[in-house]
């Protein structure tokens, strides 16, 4: 059976170090420049510091390792409170109290970079260089007050360190589950316009094949129009493409609406649009969900449909709600391959936006996609 601070200990062993730590930042100089000349003004003007050169000369070289307190914690940490440690072999060799500078106390920002910045295994080795030389200041401390205000003090730094890293690391994968769900629907997106446009020149192609013997000028116009959906499906899956790489940018074109939808009747003549309501103002969410579904279920009818001689698109506009059907007259059942990406993926549009989406065969004949979105995007 494992042990409870086992697995605890190889998860902090496990832990990385912090994504992307700022080198230095215009703080970072503010502050070590006002330590710097703090000590030196101290050495200058504080004839009672006990063996004030050896505390002057640490200082000096212990203060400059803060600007590299986050890219490197656990070295800036060693030199830290290694200096720290110099400065307290005098009270046990000659029991000479108080020997550093109150520039030193800058240190205590050490703690806080090596848990907000550093990898587990830094961080523990870290915690046992920090305990040394803090343990015997405590030692030697005059009062129970300075222990306890100093343990305080520490313990609450390292705290807030550790919050910090949790915090950062909360927001990440809040920014990665974002990053994920926006990929997905680029994927459908991806999806959609691609079966669409493909199913278009599909149709195009059978269609210039049936009028090119009798008619070659109806054939080219229809070469035409397969060149220029085969040149918008290339350029949309381009642009959703370099969208799906890390890293690259992209010029985002403005998302094809319920404006759009007369679109759909250049895929077959079988296709009519009609559009009635309040359709003004929409939210850009549901304005593209309608077309996208109309699209997917128009693409479906003219793939699978038996026999149809019409495919009809309706949206109007309610109180409250956008309501949507296509239906055709085609004849026998849908294959299995059809409840697949698409149907799924409208159904998950709707779902998104606290709407419904229904697909199956008509009672009266054919088949039929419903779907109700509320006009107001849900929060």
């Amino acid at each position: 059976m494992p042990v409870p601070g086992a697995a605890f200990v190889r998860s902090v062993l496990a832990e990385p170090r912090a994504l992307d730590p700022p080198v230095r930042v215009w703080r970072d100089w503010v502050l070590v420049g006002g330590l710097l000349v703090t000590a030196v003004a101290e050495a200058v003007f504080r004839p009672d510091v006990p063996m004030r050169p050896l505390a002057t000369v640490v200082a000096l070289l212990v203060i400059p390792v803060l600007l590299w307190r986050r890219t490197h914690p656990l070295l800036a940490t060693a030199v830290g409170f290694g200096g720290a440690m110099v400065l307290h072999v005098p009270a046990f060799v000659d029991d000479v109290a108080d020997v550093g500078l109150y520039a030193m106390a800058g240190i205590v920002v050490l703690p806080y970079a090596l848990y907000r910045w550093a990898s587990g295994r830094e961080a523990l080795v870290g915690t046992a260089i920090v305990a040394v030389p803090a343990g015997l200041g405590l030692a030697t401390s005059a009062t129970v007050g300075d222990v306890v205000g100093g343990t305080t003090l520490l313990v609450a730094v390292f705290a807030l360190g550790a919050a910090m890293r949790y915090r950062a690391v909360a927001h990440q994968r809040r920014v990665t589950e974002a990053r994920t769900f926006e990929r997905g629907e680029l994927a459908r997106e991806l999806h959609d316009t691609v079966a669409h446009h493909v199913s278009a020149i599909a149709i195009q192609a059978q269609a210039g094949r049936a009028v090119a013997a009798a008619d070659p000028a109806a054939a080219v116009d229809v070469l035409a129009v397969i060149e220029s959906e085969a040149s918008r499906t290339l350029h949309e899956m381009r642009t959703m493409v370099r969208v799906l790489r890390d890293g690259d940018s992209v010029d985002y074109a403005p998302q094809r609406g319920i404006g759009d939808l007369d679109e759909l009747t250049r895929m077959s003549p079988l296709v009519r649009v009609e559009c009635a309501g309040d359709l003004a103002g929409l939210p850009q969410p549901v304005d593209v969900a309608v077309y996208r579904i109309c699209q997917e279920s128009v693409t479906n009818a003219i793939r699978h449909a038996v026999d149809a001689t019409a495919v009809g698109v309706e949206v109007w506009g309610d109180a409250g709600v956008v309501r949507l059907r296509v239906h055709d007259d085609g004849e026998g059942a849908r294959p299995s391959s059809a409840v697949g990406y698409g149907l799924l993926g409208m159904a998950e549009r709707a779902k998104l936006l606290g709407g419904t989406c229904h697909a199956g065969p008509d009672p009266a004949g054919g088949w039929t996609v419903e779907a109700t979105l509320p006009r107001d995007v849900p929060r």
